[in-house]
This record gives C-alpha cells, structure tokens and sequence, in this order.
C-alpha cells in the first residue's frame, strides 16, 4: 500500500525568527531555514512547519496578522518561500504553513474597515457587543493574556472580543463571508505549493452568541497544567469561547479546500481547555481535520509508566485511527529539557538516557509526533532578566509567569562566541545562553553518541519500519516502572518498551500469536525476534525476558512462523 504520509508524520516545527539568519540583522529568515533544510531531512522527518511569517506589526511576533498573503519582510519576499518550498521538495520534505484564522491584526485592513462604522460591508466580519447596562464589557469573559477579552472602540461605541492581546481582535466565524475570505486565503498559499496548515487555536473560532458569563471554576477544581495562582484566565470555565460545538459545523468547509489538493494537511491545536484531549477528538472525525495536537505530554511532572498507559489506553479510546500528533514542547512551552530535574534531580549520565529514552517514546507512539526546534540538541529553558524579555504575554505576567521567551531563544549551530552561527550581528533578538554553545549543531553531529544522533538513528529507523506505520495499538500489561505496548499489523509487528526508573527493569516477553502451537512471540533471534537499531545498547532479550537498562527503551521485532 501507498503510504499516506499524514497518517504517521514526523514534523519538524521551526520558529523562524530563532532558527537561522541568512541577512544578518539578528533575526531569523525563510533564507535562513533554507540554507538549514538538508539538517532537517537528515533528521529523518517528513515535514517542517513554519510559525507565523506572513506580514504583521509583529506585537505577538506574527500571530497578529496584518495580510494573509504578504511576507514579512524581516522574513524575506516570496522569491524566498518559493525557493524554500522548492528545495524543501527536492530533499523529500513537506512545508506546512502556521495559519491564524482566529483573529488579525487591529492593523489588518479588514478591522480597519470594520471598526469605522457599524454599517459598512465589513461590520459584521469582527465580534462586537454594545456594553453592559453600567457601560461595561458585556460579560465576564477574559482574554489568555490577562485582563478582559473585550475592548472599547469610541468610534462605534462598542466592544470587540480579543481572546489573546487587545491588538489581536476576533474574526466572526459565524458569517460565511468571513469564513469565504479565510478559505481564499488558504488557496493562495496551496496554489504557491504548501502541503498543508497547522490551524492556531482551531477550537476558538466559534463562541457563545447569548455572550453569556463563563461560571466560576468549582472550589478546589484543579486548574489546567501549567496554569499558575495568578492566572486569573482560568478563574472560570471558559466554555463561552473554547471549544464551542458550532466550531465542528464549520470544520467541513476547511476539509473540502484540503481535498481540492490531494494530501493536503491540516493539523489542528486544540487546548486551552477542561479536557483538551477529549475536546480534540471531534476535530479529527470524518470530514474534519486531519490531525490534532495538544499539551498531552506537555508537563514538568515526572512520567511514571502506570500514567502514560492511562493516557495511552484513554487516546487509544478517543482516537481509534491514530488522529492525534504527539508533541513534548512547541514555541509556546518551557523546554523539554531539564523538566524532571527541577522536581527529581538526576546525575548527568542519567538525565541523558532520560533525553533518549522521551525521544524514543515520541516516535513509538501511534500517530504522528512533533520535534520543536533545539529540542533535538537537549537545549534548556534560558534563564531571561526582565530586560530581555521580548514576549508580551511574558512581560504584562512578570515575575509570576516568565513568559514564552526561555523556549525561543536563537538555535545554536557552532559554539562560536557571541551567537553560535545562528547570526553574524553584533546581537541576536533574544540573546544565545552560553550553556547551549555546548550542545551547538556542530558539537553533536560527529559525536555518535550525542541526542542529536541519537534523534536521528530514531526518526530515519521510524521511516522505514512499516510496523510504525498505522495498524493496531495493544498495550501490555507488565510490572514495575515499564511502559510497553506493541504495534503493527499481520507479521509485521514491533514490541516498543520503555523502563521509567533510574534501575535496570526486567520483563518477560509475551507470545503474541493468536494459537499457541504457532507461537513464537519475542523469545529469541532464532525465531525471528531481535532487537532493532535504535534500541538501548545494554538491552537484552534471553530466556524469553527482556532486559531494560535505567532509563532505557528497547524495540523488538518477531515475524509469525509461516507453516
């Protein structure tokens, strides 16, 4: 069979403003992702995707857009998308597009127009709201970023809705014009050759028409990961504006553009919610989206082995064709690195098979995965003062939440004193810590044993393993701190096994074959099982058990004895 590559793809997410400057001004560009892209084909995955690079006044660096179908020109022109698209092609790599259909810029021409008058062509392409009796916003609903989601606008004597910053007011995904121009929008971009869109907080796009209050969180309700005391957003339950009902009626439209160019993707974020993953599973139904990801595994809690069979056998349940994208971090999370050790401190050896043993995971999940930029390389979270900080959620929430800035500091590719090849300017947007110089692209690439080798003999070994490639899901019930679960399909099977304590963990093979005379399950390479490349080197099988070092992953392969 054909592979369907949206169905298992290994995407590479680039923030471009920190990924390579090609012009030297201290911020990165398209030219400067295309001088990298044979780094990111020799990784082994099939697709990058691009934060924001269209036009932008750049108040969320790009996620406040101004024109849909402009570049930036910090980022380039379009001679410069076309021959990354070009070349990305070339090596074999799909170019997925970050798209905000959510809501512009209060620059953009179509806020601009609507805000002018309350009867113009555009008027209704924004959520405006007269305000309360006592003048007010008209509810109580309040914006991710801190404060109110309405804001007052004196020309029209109205409120209009901003679930991010003030500068970022809301499209109105309820009137099919609005929705006719998003779509167009998306054409152009699949008319230039993109593969696909990552869709910016899909499961905003519809609210509350009543404009009904949010209620109160319940007394001592748990708060959302990573919510912190003064996050007044999750004081209430956000139902007026997350995860409305009405998104999933719309969702079809999108999927009908998709289909006009065959294997198109669109990969959805669906989070900031009661129950994300539960949410996320809507999106993914026939003739919706493609895929979903969320923050799942995005935590700074220690995983122990009994929580990620909870959460496996719960998404196992939700998404019955693997719909779902895996992802340890993104631009908008503290780094992977260093997560566990600030709650359970590790020796270096240790915490380096800790590093191997999640990148192993990732790729033996079912479905598709994510790899942030730099979190290939180990980079930690930088530590940022206040004057360095660039993000404007970071900066309106300090010292209580330090913002986004720690997770999108340049990439290192040399250990090259003051910026380490990512640009030749005297400064970098956001400044190079000096520990990443360490872990710089050319340390690691002729270490064998380095994490980037390391991603990488995991991810290219992922490509060419059919047994990793959709097929059934079984988890398997072992003791002691060890997540295993086999996949695959026929005689194709994998065994993936991963031992979440720092002692060596021992568990015996299971004989898979439906009748027993025919068995041979995992026991040994004489009858067809052995341990495949990427696995811990101090793994063993003997004996029909198997052997898993601290904080190690194995992988087996068996094929049923054909009589």
């Amino acid at each position: 069979m054909t592979r369907d590559w949206r169905n298992d793809a290994a995407i590479y997410q680039i923030y471009p403003r920190s990924f390579m400057d090609a012009n030297d001004d201290g911020i990165g560009d398209l030219d400067g992702i295309r001088q990298r892209l044979s780094y990111i084909a020799q990784l082994g995955v099939d697709a990058i995707w691009i934060s924001p690079f269209v036009r932008s006044p750049m108040e969320d660096f790009g996620y406040d857009v101004s024109d849909y179908c402009a570049i930036e020109p910090m980022f380039g022109d379009m001679a410069s998308f076309e021959a990354l698209v070009t070349e990305a092609h070339q090596l074999g790599l799909k170019v997925l597009m970050d798209q905000v259909w959510n809501h512009t810029s209060d620059q953009h021409p179509w806020f601009q127009e609507s805000r002018s008058s309350r009867d113009n062509p555009k008027a209704d392409w924004y959520v405006w709201a007269d305000p309360a009796e006592d003048g007010g916003p008209p509810n109580n609903w309040r914006a991710t970023f801190g404060g109110s989601a309405w804001t007052f606008d004196e020309n029209r004597r109205q409120y209009y809705l901003h679930n991010f910053l003030e500068s970022q007011p809301d499209l109105n995904w309820y009137n099919p014009e609005v929705r006719a121009a998003v779509l167009e929008t998306g054409r152009f971009w699949l008319e230039r050759g993109v593969d696909g869109f990552r869709l910016d907080v899909v499961n905003f796009y519809a609210h509350d028409r009543q404009l009904a209050d949010n209620p109160p969180r319940p007394p001592g309700a748990p708060r959302p990961a990573g919510a912190g005391p003064t996050d007044h957003y999750f004081d209430a339950i956000n139902s007026g504006t997350v995860s409305r009902p009405e998104t999933l009626e719309m969702l079809p439209e999108l999927r009908a553009l998709a289909d006009e160019y065959p294997g198109t993707l669109l990969l959805g974020e669906i989070s900031s919610t009661e129950d994300s993953l539960a949410d996320a599973a809507g999106y993914v139904e026939e003739g919706r989206l493609h895929l979903a990801y969320n923050a799942a595994l995005v935590t700074d809690k220690p995983f122990t082995a009994d929580t990620l069979q909870a959460l496996l056998s719960r998404c196992l349940r939700l998404f019955p064709h693997n719909r779902l994208c895996w992802t340890f971090g993104t631009h908008d999370f503290p780094r992977l690195k260093g997560r566990w050790s600030a709650h359970s401190p590790l020796d270096p050896a240790l915490e380096r098979r800790l590093d191997g043993l999640l990148a192993a995971l990732l790729v033996g999940l079912p479905g598709a995965c994510c790899i942030y930029q730099g979190d290939e390389l180990g980079l930690t979270q930088a530590q940022l003062t206040f004057e360095q900080l660039r993000d404007p959620y970071g900066i309106a929430n300090y010292p209580d939440i330090l913002g986004r800035d720690g997770c999108r500091t340049p990439m290192p590719w040399t250990d090259e004193l003051p910026n380490g090849g990512f640009t030749r300017a005297r400064s970098a947007w956001l400044p190079m810590p000096a520990e990443h110089l360490a872990l710089a692209v050319q340390r690691q690439d002729g270490d064998a044993g380095s994490l980037l080798n390391e991603y990488r003999r995991l991810l290219n070994w992922r490509q060419r393993t059919p047994a990793l490639r959709g097929g059934e899901t079984q988890l398997l019930d072992v003791q002691g701190n060890v997540l295993a679960f086999e996949r695959g399909a026929g005689s194709a099977r994998i065994l993936c096994a991963y031992n979440f304590s720092d002692e060596t963990a021992t568990l015996s093979l299971p004989r898979t074959s439906q009748t027993p005379d025919r068995a041979q399950g995992y026991h040994h390479r004489a009858q067809g099982c052995h341990l495949c490349e990427p696995s811990s080197p101090e793994a063993l099988v003997q004996e029909g058990h198997l052997r898993l070092p601290p904080f190690g992953a194995a992988f087996l392969s068996r094929e049923e004895r054909k009589e």
